[in-house]
């Protein structure tokens, strides 16, 4: 279930990230071990995460994910092994969230790619979810929410 969208003008971001690319049915093999070394360089450089961890896919194809396994930060890191420091743009997004399992995400994006239709904008073909809460901190899938950003091209 997604929570009604709207559009915003989100915040620059300082991050720390990892670009990776898998493929799609591998992606929960690389997410434990990126978000681990991340965290591992951040705790090194005495770091702290300014919010929640995200992906910020680059480009979405069938087959193959290509992202940057992101969480943003206070000040700017030191590149260290595959982390190195980075920018999340500010820019006009649709924005929602998502109630429910990762398995719905697929889904939770297809219903905000109809609402941006609809209301008549043209998504970017980048996008990025913030992973607010999940089984970290909840066993139960229906509690887990994660908030999805589709920006929009123009102004």
């Amino acid at each position: 279930m997604i929570e009604e969208p709207r559009i915003i003008q989100s915040q620059t971001l300082l991050t720390a990230y990892i670009r990776i690319a898998t493929p799609r049915d591998e992606i929960q093999d690389v997410i434990g071990p990126g978000l681990t070394e991340l965290m591992q360089v951040l705790t090194a450089q005495g770091i702290k995460p300014s919010g929640p961890w995200f992906n910020h896919h680059l480009k979405m194809d069938p087959d193959e994910f290509d992202f940057e396994l992101s969480v943003p930060v206070t000040k700017e890191i030191q590149p260290a092994g595959r982390v190195v420091p980075g920018v999340l743009a500010s820019a006009r997004v649709a924005q929602t969230i998502y109630h429910g399992s990762y398995d719905g995400l697929g889904d939770a994006w297809g219903k905000l790619h109809s609402w941006v239709e609809a209301q008549g904008f043209t998504p970017r073909a980048d996008l990025w979810e913030y992973y607010v809460s999940g089984p970290e901190s909840n066993p139960d899938s229906a509690s887990w929410q994660t908030e999805l950003n589709l920006p929009l091209t123009g102004s």
